[in-house]
This record gives structure tokens, C-alpha cells and sequence, in this order.
């Protein structure tokens, strides 16, 4: 069971689109929502961190500059993948996979204890546990573009990954850091979902992660209590932890139009960690409801400009790779502003490419440079081999321009055209043809009998 997604030609107005997205080479809506969340983030990173980064670093733009860092750092790494070719990936995505399961046991032979829990490497600065989010989603799709043709077997499909999953999963969860757990494996049933997995492997995959999670909650302490106090807060807001509850009275501060950019106190007053898990409160404070939606609007299109690429993808590596990346990063988005609001138990993501951070900033801006990628070439190979048709597009059987260069084609022996018939001279054709070519041949009739007429 694959993921169809029809792709229809619009007449005169769609091929000039497509034409402008030829030439810039990339998608351009997804190029637009990518800038906008940046420079939206940087301004609310300034407005959310002056008095908390004045506090921890006794600078007032401390946090503000190290993001601006990030930033650039990230727009060389976005920039870097977008020209490099996704499909060597395939040669990278086992050595990326081995120096990401070194980072994870590296951060439990230092446990350098941040938070209550040992998640981080020098001093803070770098969480390999984002990195291994998408270092999964990058092996998990080169693994399954190779065994797409024994994918329904259960023993080379569900169960190995299974032991994928399972196996980095366990090394997250001894720092611990459940949310990290949970999406790695809500991100490996989504990409066995879209590679094709039949429907009876993907209802198993999805009751043994919701068993697994209820396991992991109940042995940790740390997910019972956030359980605990999500529920209550369900129950009564006004029981909800003390995080959510400032949060939500940010919200009700900020009312439909907000309070202004940088003029919010809720920051100022005990909203824990304002430039990074809170950012959304401080926005839904400074910008209001309209200005919150809008934000849950940007993620919205980059989701769908994402499985629009895939869709457009020319190969099921580049479809897994697109869908898979835009997935994680949506779903990053909207548990952070779930759990601001009291939606979802209090999970600790960024909202990617808006909150402060080194790490996750990184890899976001990493992820977006491999799908814009995965638009360049198959604007590319749609310029190569244009059609004219509107097929729906299946995530599992891909062929391109570039691999049918690669595929030699059966020569076929040309045929010798047939010989002209010789038309018969004029004087040789019958008199009702002499007159006009075009007419047809009357009709005979058989002759009268006139010795019956006067009967």
C-alpha cells in the first residue's frame, strides 16, 4: 500500500509556473516559507531571550548573536545540500548512522548532566540525538529504496526495522529523552507507510509502538509525571503544570492581536525557557491568535510543499527522502505548539527554525537543503523528459530520464515503408469516376420490366 499523490496540469498558467520553477531550479513557495520562518524566528528570538540570556550569560544579546550564528552556519549546510545529489546519500547513510550511534553512547559515557537528564556534548552545544532524528529518516529511506522489492516479506521488511528502530531508540532512552524516542519511531512507520509496507505489517508496526510507548511511559518517572500532569491539566487548566499554565496565560494576555512585538511581560515573569521550548507562548503573547495561526499556517504549506515534491520526486529514494523530512519537521512543529496550548503531554521539542539552538537549527536547515535538492532534480528531469500527461504518481514505482540514460534500449530493425500503389490512367477508370473522383460508385438497379407498366 503506497501514498498516491495526483499530480494535474492546469492549462497555459501551469506551464509558465512551471517553467519560472525551472529556471530558479528549486521549489520557490517552500524557498519563501523557509525565509519567512527564519526571519520571523530571528526577531522573536531577540524579543523572547534579552532578559533570559541577561540573566544566565550577563548579556542582553548573548543568545541572539549565537542564533545569528547558527543561522549562517545553516544557510552553508542548507545551501551545500541543495547541490549536492541525494542519491549519494546511499553511500553516506551507513557511515553517517555509525557516528551517529557513537555520539549517542558517547553522550552516556560522559553523562554530563544538563536538566536531569544527559542529552548533551560540550557544554550543551550539541544534542546528538537531533542529529540522529534525521541521520534515521536518511538511512531508514536508502534502506528501504533497496529492499523495495522484498518489502512485504516480513522478514526483510517489518522486522528489521523494527530492530532499527528499536536499537537507536534504546540508546536515546537511557539519557533519557522520551520525545526523541516516540518521533524516531512515529517517523519509521511513517516512512515504511509511504515506501509501500502492506496494510496488515503497518497496523502491527502501529499497535507495537503504541505498546512500546505505553511501556516506556510507565517505566520512566519523568513520563509519568508529565502524563500525570497532562491529564489533569485536561481535567482542570487550572491543575495543569506550571509551564502550561503560564503559557496559556501569554495566550490570554496576547488576544486575538497581541500586545506588540517585544512589549510581552509574560517572559519576564516566570515563562520557563522563553527562546527555545516557549517561543510559541511569547509569540501567541506579542503577535495574538492571528499571529499564532499564521505561523501554524507556514508550517502547513511547508508540508505540503513538501509531499508535493515527493510526489514530483523521480525516484522512491527522493520520494521517502522529501516526505520523510518534511514529516519530522512538521510534526516537530506542531507538537511544540500543542503542547504550549495543553494539546499534548509536555514533550521538550523545538518549533524548527524558530527557536534558539544550535543543533536543531543545524539539522532543519540540513533537511531543507536534501528536499529542495530532491525538487532541483526532478525539475531537472521534468525539463529533460517533459509529459503530457497527468498520472497519478505512486511512491513505489519511479522511472526517470536519468535512469532510463543509463538503461540501453533494444534496437528495432526499421521496416521498409510499403510500395505506392499505381493509380489507373484516367482513360482505363470507369466513366462515373471520370467525372468525379470523390463520388462514390452508384448503385445498379435492376431494370424495369415495361411490359408490366400497363397492368
Amino acid at each position: 500500500m503506497g501514498l498516491g499523490i495526483g499530480v494535474k496540469a492546469t492549462g497555459r498558467n501551469s506551464s509558465g509556473s512551471k517553467k519560472r520553477l525551472v529556471q530558479l531550479g528549486v521549489d520557490v513557495p517552500l524557498l519563501l516559507v523557509l525565509i519567512t520562518l527564519l526571519i520571523f524566528g530571528i526577531l522573536m528570538v531577540y524579543s523572547a531571550s534579552w532578559d533570559f540570556s541577561l540573566a544566565i550569560y550577563d548579556s542582553a544579546t548573548y543568545i541572539f548573536e549565537r542564533q545569528l550564528l547558527w543561522i549562517g552556519l545553516g544557510l552553508v549546510v542548507a545551501t551545500g545540500a541543495a547541490f549536492f545529489d541525494y542519491r549519494r546519500w546511499k553511500r553516506l547513510a551507513v557511515p553517517a548512522m555509525l557516528i551517529t550511534v557513537l555520539g549517542l553512547a558517547a553522550v552516556l559515557m560522559v553523562n554530563e548532566i544538563r536538566l536531569n537528564a544527559a542529552r548533551s556534548l560540550s557544554e550543551g552545544s550539541y544534542q546528538p540525538s537531533e542529529l540522529a532524528k534525521i541521520v534515521m529518516i536518511i538511512y531508514l529511506a536508502v534502506w528501504l529504496d533497496s529492499k523495495r522489492e522484498h518489502i512485504h516479506d516480513v522478514s526483510f521488511g517489518l522486522i528489521p526495522l523494527a530492530g532499527i528502530l528499536g536499537f537507536v531508540g534504546g540508546l536515546i532512552f537511557l539519557q533519557p529523552d522520551l520525545s526523541a524516542v516516540l518521533t524516531i519511531i512515529a517517523l519509521g512507520g511513517l516512512l515504511f507507510f509511504l515506501a509501500g509496507g502492506d496494510l496488515k505489517q503497518i497496523v502491527v508496526l502501529l499497535v507495537v509502538a503504541l505498546v512500546v510507548g505505553w511501556l516506556v511511559v510507565s517505566v520512566s518517572q519523568t513520563g509519568q509525571a508529565r502524563v500525570a500532569s497532562y491529564l489533569e491539566g485536561v481535567r482542570d487548566p487550572t491543575e495543569a503544570s506550571y509551564h502550561v499554565r503560564r503559557s496559556l496565560e501569554a495566550f490570554v494576555k496576547g488576544g486575538w492581536f497581541g500586545v506588540g512585538i517585544g512589549k510581552a511581560d509574560t517572559k519576564l515573569t516566570g515563562l520557563p525557557v522563553p527562546p527555545t521550548d516557549s517561543i510559541y507562548a511569547v509569540i501567541g503573547e506579542e503577535t495574538g491568535v492571528l499571529g499564532a495561526l499564521g505561523v501554524v499556517l507556514l508550517y502547513g504549506t511547508l508540508l505540503w510543499r513538501g509531499l508535493k515534491i515527493a510526489s514530483r520526486a523521480p525516484d522512491m529514494l527522493g520520494a521517502l527522502l522529501a516526505g520523510g523530512l518534511s514529516l519530522w519537521i512538521v510534526m516537530e512543529a506542531f507538537i511544540n505548539m500543542a503542547v504550549m496550548v495543553g494539546l499534548a503531554p509536555f514533550a521538550g521539542n523545538a518549533l524548527p527554525l524558530v527557536s534558539a539552538g544550535g543543533s536543531n537549527m543545524l539539522v532543519t536547515m540540513l533537511a531543507m537543503g536534501i528536499v529542495l535538492n530532491v525538487s532541483r532534480i526532478a525539475s531537472e528531469t521534468e525539463e529533460e523528459a517533459p509529459s503530457h500527461t497527468s498520472p497519478v504518481l505512486d511512491f513505489r514505482s519511479r522511472r526517470t530520464a536519468y535512469y532510463a540514460k543509463t538503461v540501453p534500449t533494444a534496437t528495432v530493425k526499421p521496416t521498409e515503408p510499403e510500395k505506392p500503389t499505381r493509380r489507373r490512367p484516367m482513360a482505363s477508370r470507369p466513366s462515373w469516376l471520370k467525372a468525379n473522383p470523390f463520388r462514390p460508385r452508384p448503385r445498379e438497379r435492376a431494370p424495369r420490366d415495361k411490359g408490366n407498366e400497363g397492368d
